[in-house]
């Protein structure tokens, strides 16, 4: 532990942002993680629900800096293609 009150101050409010971060990182998988299930089940309407979750929480983070923008529209990319799959069938 820091020994000057300033630094102390800092390593708590740097631990602070790690666990905010690491639970938002958290919740981006999460909505992922439903969308794939959707369109696993073969239910579209459900994957279209789950997709539109997703992409306005992932676009948010992305635009705070957690997660990359190429990283999160790579996601929305490879996910609704999949899901316009599930039409075509």
């Amino acid at each position: 532990m820091a020994n000057i009150k300033s630094s102390k101050k800092d390593a708590l409010a740097s631990e602070q942002r790690r666990k905010n971060n690491t639970s938002q990182r958290s919740k981006v998988r999460t909505f992922i993680k439903k969308v794939r299930l959707a369109i696993i089940s073969g239910n579209k309407n459900q994957a279209e629900h789950a997709f539109k979750n997703m992409q306005s929480i992932i676009d948010k983070y992305a635009t705070k800096g957690l997660i990359h923008r190429n990283k999160s529209s790579r996601h929305k990319s490879v996910l609704s293609l999949q899901i316009k799959k599930l039409h075509s069938n």
